[in-house]
C-alpha cells in the first residue's frame, strides 16, 4: 500500500480525528459562499479577521527552530510524484500561527525542539541543525513509531505525535492537500427523476408537473427559493 492509500484510510471518513482542524491558513484566502448577517464571506466576523491579522503579523519560532521544523515536516510529508513537500505548502508557517492561536501548545512544542538538540549532542556531538540526513532519521526513528519506541522516549513520542498531527493538519487544509487526497467536498448531484427502467419495472411514471423542477447540471450553483406556502418558486 502506497503513501496516498494510507493517508486516505487515515483521513477519509474520520477526517480531523486527533487533528487541530481550525480552518485557518497562514495567508489570506478569498472565500466564496454565503454572507451571514453582520459577518463576512464564509461567516468570519470583523473581530475574528482582525485577530487573525494580528497573529499573522507576529511570529513564535526562532529561525533555528523553523529550520528544525522544515527538516522534520518534509520527512513526515515529503514530495512525491503526486504532491508537493510540506515546506512548499508553508506548513511551518501554519504551525507558527497555531502556536500563537493556541498558546497551550507553545511549551510542549518548544520543549520538543530543545530535546532535538540534546539528543543530537548526546549521539553525535553537534546541534540538530548540523546533522546529516541519516543522523536526523536516526533521531526521528526513536520517536516516530509509538508501538516500537523505548519507554525512555515516551515524552519524545508524545511530542512527535503533536508535530505529526500539526503537519498533517497544515498540509491537508491547503488546496494542494485536498487535491492530493482526491477530496471533492459536497458536490450537488443532478436529479432528472427516477430512472425510466425503474419506473417501467414497477409500472409507474414521473409526474409531468415536477419535470420543470428536476435539478439540471447548469443549475447546480442555484439556491432553491420557496414561497410562503412551501412551494418551489420558478
Amino acid at each position: 500500500m502506497n503513501r496516498r492509500e494510507n493517508l486516505k484510510l487515515l483521513f477519509t471518513g474520520s477526517l480531523g480525528a486527533g487533528l487541530f482542524m481550525t480552518g485557518c491558513e497562514t495567508e489570506e484566502q478569498a472565500v466564496s459562499g454565503q454572507i451571514f448577517e453582520g459577518g463576512t464571506p464564509g461567516g468570519r466576523t470583523a473581530e475574528e479577521k482582525a485577530r487573525d491579522a494580528k497573529l499573522l503579523a507576529d511570529s513564535f519560532f526562532t529561525e533555528e527552530e523553523r529550520k528544525k521544523l522544515d527538516t522534520l515536516v518534509d520527512i513526515i510529508m515529503p514530495a512525491d510524484s503526486e504532491s508537493p513537500a510540506a515546506t512548499e505548502l508553508k506548513v511551518t508557517d501554519f504551525m507558527d500561527f497555531m502556536m500563537l492561536d493556541q498558546p497551550g501548545y507553545q511549551t510542549p512544542m518548544r520543549g520538543g525542539l530543545m530535546w532535538l538538540d540534546f539528543e543530537a549532542d548526546e549521539k553525535f556531538g553537534k546541534p540538530f541543525n548540523e546533522l546529516s540526513k541519516d543522523q536526523v532519521i536516526e533521531i526521528v526513528e526513536l520517536v516516530a513509531w509509538p508501538d516500537k519506541a523505548d519507554p525512555a522516549y515516551e515524552g519524545g513520542v508524545r511530542w512527535f505525535n503533536l508535530l505529526r498531527n500539526l503537519t498533517c493538519t497544515g498540509y491537508f487544509t491547503t488546496e494542494a492537500g485536498w487535491k492530493y487526497m482526491g477530496y471533492k467536498g459536497n458536490t450537488p448531484n443532478v436529479w432528472d427523476g427516477i430512472p425510466q427502467q425503474v419506473l417501467d419495472k414497477h409500472g409507474l411514471s414521473n409526474p409531468e408537473k415536477y419535470t420543470a423542477f428536476y435539478l439540471k447540471p447548469e443549475d447546480r450553483g442555484k439556491v432553491v427559493e420557496w414561497d410562503d406556502d412551501g412551494n418551489i418558486i420558478g
